[in-house]
């Protein structure tokens, strides 16, 4: 290894497109994986002749009994697709000294890879590099956690995510980092960020955004959140996890239940319920614990004994949930390891099959066993005897947030423990002071993951545990270096009060680092010269005129060049945009594509200009117009239309302001001033660029800048024209080392796409609307009018420290350009 090429990136295989499953649900039609030797490769294996069972396929038993043949059924189809893909792929990889990596479709639920892979975790250990994919800032706790126990269990070197896919052009570096903190908790440790766009061009620009490339303001800011993930998973691939739970995984007898939905729907849900449902239960009850994957395990556990040795691991509890079957090769091992002290607990009834046969068999470990009920707290104070760290709320109620990774690196051990949850809101933050209690005495030293600054803590000791007390902010995580022994206890940390202050409150001056935008997505129409029609949207008009044509709408399904024959268009297509202006502009440009085949005339004058720049992409040029006139400006636009073209919105740019009411768009006097709050409703509605608010500060020294509400991608401070640092997470604020005297302060507001690039006419909330198709919605989904984000600060800033105080005592703060004297006696 080591060499240019690493590995071999491959992307959702599977043995059964999801798509065709869906729609064979929706047709009420039965639809079971085939393959031509199919059969004869079940005879060999089993037996039988499947063709004889296939009734048990799609229909139940009488009298509840559970098919054989129908787990029979599942199993061969996962372990040729194991075979055929994953293993085949993942030898020749191995041959040729590059990783396969990538993850396979369907990881989350019993369902989902029951019916496009049959077993997820079967097919990790033909991974060099095992990865999974995390879209929509879903946290799918199960998906990395059946990687992470493989990868553990194999000694693979790390964990892949294809991470931040669908999440939208408005997420921030507060999402960056959650969802990245949370993984790497889990596993984690090579991150491919989704994605990075070659270009806007066409429907390209509705694939997934954001795009973290130059597309977007904040781009060059983005080694803020990767230097972090460096520093984490530098530790967290050092040793080896420190895990002493198992639980074995009940993807099995959920095969049981794949048959009529109105038999078994009811089954089905509740085993992916609860199984969703345990690994939350222990994950945020402080319990971290590996999968055991049934059909890999003869070949990972040799025999059963304590601790039981599953591969690199070593495990002191087993849980085994509500199954109906269970392996013989797993009850063996298991027998072996309660024998000789592991306890087992089981979460159900005893498991009534064996190797999917109706058998007694399991009768003499479950009476040897604990039994308790799918309850929480039971469960968790099963595991006490275990536990490594307990987190706790100053009331002594347990967290239900928090994820950790303890791993042992020889003398010393790495401790992340970082948010797991989403917050529920981002500008108010509850900022419990927690007790972290780690079990054994150590010396704890804080690694800044953000900083790069190593630091010492001060923790307490009790009953043989180290306490570390901390305020924790909704965006916090720690990475800590334990070394045994202990330290002289100090006092721990407090915060400071944060008394003298005062808060910014009037206008301020702004400053724009892109030319402001007037979207143009509202235009007349007319085709080939014909008469206009009526104003519509622009993607609305390319498919109505498409389907005039009778040529392919533009799809995310059928929209790739490739599959587009070359051709010349014949057809022109005219756009009348009506532009509303309250005041005389100097020279504007207009933003567009294909700019060489467009033809442009604004009040009537024929532009002849050639492209002079770009705006946002590279494929968006920009040509010079005249300034507009004050009231009704008529911009005309003529366009080929063809099957590989790409009708998209145009893009007015200049120094002017825009105001939006409901669909009506009028352009207005240049912003110079905001008041705090949305830029939305301040004449920069489509402006989706670096915004920088100034004001001054008088100050005898170090004073510290908050900013407790905002929307976009982060915010810089610079003091005096320099960079002080930046404000992101929670709880908002930066301290600012500063001479006494008068300070320009200067907030840079790193802005997104999301108002001017986003789904601006789908109605909100709805799942996956991140879809390209959601650029195109219809019925209740589709509003004309504008469906905008707030965007920029959105609270008073709070500036706190020490004020110069004038003869009589009084502080003095200036906000925006005009001093104030303030009395806070």
């Amino acid at each position: 290894f080591g060499r240019t090429v690493p590995a071999i990136f491959t992307d959702e295989p599977q043995f059964a497109p999801k798509e065709t499953l869906s729609f064979a649900r929706e047709q009420k039609d039965v639809f079971l994986p085939w393959t031509d030797r199919l059969g004869e490769l079940y005879e060999k294996k089993y037996g039988n002749n499947l063709l004889d069972g296939i009734p048990e396929l799609l229909w139940e038993l009488p009298d509840g009994r559970l098919s054989k043949i129908r787990w029979q059924y599942q199993n061969l189809l996962t372990d040729l697709f194991v075979a055929s893909y994953c293993h085949q792929i993942g030898q020749w990889c191995r041959e040729h000294h590059l990783y396969l990596t990538g993850h396979v479709m369907g990881e989350p639920t019993l369902d989902s890879q029951t019916q496009v892979v049959g077993d997820a975790m079967r097919c990790y250990p033909e991974f060099g590099l095992p990865g999974i994919d995390m879209l929509c800032d879903f946290h799918e706790y199960t998906t990395a956690k059946q990687t992470q126990s493989m990868v553990r269990q194999t000694g693979a070197e790390g964990m892949l995510s294809e991470i931040y896919g669908v999440t939208g052009w408005d997420y921030d570096f507060r999402g960056y980092k959650l969802q990245g903190d949370w993984q790497a908790a889990l596993g984690v440790t090579v991150r491919v960020p989704h994605l990075s766009w070659m270009t806007m061009r066409g429907e390209a620009k509705r694939d997934y955004p954001a795009s973290i490339s130059y597309q977007s303001p904040w781009w060059d800011q983005f080694s803020l959140i990767e230097d972090h993930f460096a520093r984490v998973n530098t530790a967290m691939t050092r040793g080896k996890a420190v895990v002493k739970v198992a639980v074995v995984h009940p993807i099995e007898s959920y095969w049981f239940y794949l048959g009529p939905s109105d038999q078994t729907m009811a089954a089905r849900k509740q085993m992916d319920d609860q199984f969703v449902h345990l690994a939350q239960t222990l994950l945020f009850g402080g319990i971290d614990f590996d999968y055991l994957c049934e059909a890999r395990l003869p070949e990972q556990c040799e025999k059963g004994g304590f601790p039981l040795n599953v591969g690199e691991m070593a495990y002191e509890a087993v849980i085994v949930p509500a199954v109906r079957t269970m392996r013989s090769t797993t009850l063996k091992r298991l027998e072996g390891f309660q024998k000789e002290g592991g306890k087992v607990i089981f979460l159900g009834e005893r498991p009534d099959h064996i190797d999917a046969e109706l058998s007694d068999d399991a009768e003499t470990l479950y009476s040897k066993a604990m039994h308790i009920g799918f309850d929480d707290s039971a469960i968790l104070q099963a595991l006490e005897d275990v536990r490594l760290i307990d987190i706790r709320k100053e009331d002594g109620s347990r967290t239900d947030n928090i994820l950790y990774q303890l791993r042992e690196d020889g003398e010393q051990k790495w401790l992340f423990v970082c948010n797991g949850k989403n917050p529920d809101c981002p500008d108010v933050d509850p900022a419990p002071r927690l007790r972290f209690i780690l079990k054994g005495e150590y010396v704890p030293e804080l690694y800044d993951s953000m900083s790069g600054e190593v630091k010492p803590l001060s923790p307490a000791y009790e009953n043989g545990s180290t306490v570390l007390e901390k305020v924790w902010y909704m965006h916090d995580s720690m990475l800590i270096r334990l070394v045994s022994g202990k330290c002289e206890a100090g006092k721990t940390e407090k915060e400071n009060a944060k008394n003298n202050h005062d808060i910014i409150l009037r206008q301020v001056d702004v400053s724009l680092e892109e030319p402001n935008m007037l979207l143009l997505d509202m235009a007349e129409y007319a085709f080939n010269g014909g008469e206009y029609a009526s104003c519509e949207e622009v993607l609305r008009i390319d498919n109505i005129v498409r389907e005039e044509l009778g040529i392919p709408l533009r799809r995310k399904e059928v929209c790739q060049p490739y599959l587009i024959e070359p051709e010349q268009a014949e057809d022109r297509l005219q756009l009348r945009f009506r532009i509303d202006s309250e005041i005389n502009t100097d020279e504007i440009k207009l933003g567009l594509e294909d700019a060489k085949d467009t033809m442009i005339r604004l009040n009537g004058h024929k532009i002849t200009e050639s492209s002079d720049g770009w705006y946002v992409d590279r494929c968006i040029e920009t040509v010079a117009l005249p300034g507009l006139k004050k009231g009704e400006n008529i911009l005309e636009i003529d366009v080929p239309i063809g099957r590989r073209t790409n009708l998209e919105c145009f893009y007015l740019l200049g120094d002017f302001g825009v105001r939006v009411c409901g669909a009506q768009k009028t352009v207005t006097a240049p912003v110079r001033k905001l008041s705090w709050g949305n830029m939305v409703s301040q004449g920069l509605p489509f402006y989706t660029g670096n915004l920088v608010y100034s004001f001054t500060v008088v100050s005898d020294g170090d004073f510290t800048v908050r900013v407790p509400q905002y929307r976009g991608g982060l915010i810089k401070v610079l003091v005096d024209g320099k960079e002080a640092g930046n404000i992101v997470f929670s709880p908002y604020e930066l301290t600012v080392k500063a001479k006494a005297g008068e300070h320009l302060v200067q907030l840079k507001l790193y802005g997104t796409r999301q108002n001017g690039f986003a789904q601006l006419h789908h109605t909100q909330g709805v799942y996956f609307y991140q879809s390209p198709n959601s650029w195109r919605s219809a019925g209740d989904l589709w509003s004309y009018e504008y469906c905008f984000k707030p965007a920029g600060i959105l609270k008073s800033p709070e500036i706190y420290g020490g004020f110069s105080p004038d003869e009589k005592g009084r502080r003095r703060i200036t906000r925006g350009r005009q001093m104030h004297l303030t009395d806070r006696s």
